[in-house]
């Protein structure tokens, strides 16, 4: 079993915590910060302890091995010292040496920047170890990739943990996938089933409801003969969702959003879902619909929801996601949410605070539950 940072003393140690602080920025301006307020206990909970506290973190996805500066983490710094409110020192050049004493919090530059990151370098790795006597990885959204960051790293330190944010995660993942309370539903929402397949295939043999939205409802949809237009939907996987229906009950729309244009400006029009006309485009499900899922979600005792159920973004979409989100969040069910799009759908909706439990992984929430091993958990062990 992997150790967890609250069992060692840190007191007088150089602690490497790798967080996850990849956030949206709007030139230096942090757009959302749920990852940084996420990271936040935990770097809490090293400085109380009394030791010297360095971060590390990718951002987006640049060009490794060359600075590129909208990708640099000084944004994160300062937004993270008001956070904290306790200076952060950004560093970026770390491999030139820095000063960093007890009771002091040190950002690392892009991890991203470091040639051979991604492909889990040896002596990158070895590199990153030499800076700590701790290592503590806490990044649950980076644990399905094994690069010099979060895998490589944990192999030469002196002592690597577990952090308690990437616990917190396991283990709310733990109680909905392994010891669930029934009934059980699941909402996975998105462009396309390919993308999702593995996980439509894994939950169809743990939940008693799955619902499916946005593009991937299309697919079911036109699997049963119904019309979708000119919307999204994957032909080559009809039968894949005929034989998924076969398996769990998955109830599909009566009624849908629809327009002539994928636009922020669309008229959107309520039809029933036997009217869908050759130039429609669905967009959402309609009020018909929403209140059909609603009732479905009621009794729920366990709830997982990646993906929104419509196109959100655009308001006049947003109603099948915006409703299945308030049904969601009013449950006395044990609710778990993950997925970029997801947050965002919860944070525009003002529902957040009402979820059990939301995951800061995208990849690696839906990697977990489709049943496959994280390798920076796997190699803590």
């Amino acid at each position: 079993m992997p150790k967890f940072m609250e069992e060692i003393d840190l007191s007088r140690k150089r602690v490497l915590i790798r967080e996850d602080l990849n956030v949206p920025l709007d030139g230096d301006r942090v757009v959302s910060d749920v990852r940084i307020l996420a990271a936040v206990p935990t770097i809490e909970i090293a400085l109380k302890s009394g030791a010297a506290v360095i971060l590390m973190s990718h951002l987006g996805r640049p060009q490794e091995g060359s600075f590129q500066s909208e990708f640099s983490l000084r944004p994160i710094a300062d937004r993270l010292s008001e956070l904290l409110r306790h200076p952060v020192k950004f560093v970026k050049d770390w491999r030139l040496g820095f000063n960093i004493d007890f009771g002091e919090v040190v950002l690392l530059e892009n991890v991203r920047f470091n040639q051979g990151e991604k492909a889990n370098d040896d002596q990158l790795a070895k590199a990153y170890a030499s800076l700590c006597d701790v290592y503590v990885m806490d990044a649950f959204a980076a644990a399905h990739r094994a690069q010099a960051s979060t895998h490589g790293v944990s192999k030469y330190a002196s002592l690597a943990c577990m952090g308690p944010l990437l616990a917190a995660e396991l283990a709310a993942l733990d109680r909905a996938m392994r010891s669930p309370s029934r009934p059980m539903a699941a909402i996975v929402g998105g462009s396309k089933v390919s993308t999702k397949l593995l996980l439509l295939e894994t939950l169809s043999e743990r939940v008693d409801q799955l619902i499916v939205g946005g593009g991937i409802a299309n697919t079911f949809l036109a699997a049963i003969g119904k019309p979708v237009g000119r919307s999204i939907f994957e032909n080559d996987l009809l039968d894949v969702a005929k034989s998924l229906m076969s398996r769990v009950s998955i109830p599909l729309p009566v009624d849908l959003v629809v327009a002539k244009e994928f636009s922020r400006h669309a008229v959107a029009e309520v039809i029933g879902v036997d009217d869908v006309g050759s130039e429609d485009m669905i967009l959402d499900i309609g009020p018909s619909s929403q209140a059909k899922l609603i009732e479905i979600l009621n009794p729920m005792a366990t709830i997982i929801w990646n993906g929104p159920l419509g196109v959100f973004e655009f308001d006049q979409f947003g109603g099948g996601t915006s409703a299945v989100g308030r049904a969601v969040a009013n449950s006395p069910a044990f609710t778990l949410a993950g997925g970029g799009d997801t947050l965002a759908a919860l944070e525009k909706y003002q529902l957040s605070d009402r979820i059990s439990y939301i995951s800061t992984g995208g990849g690696a929430f839906l990697e977990y539950i489709e049943g496959k091993t994280l390798p920076a958990v796997q190699v803590l062990s």
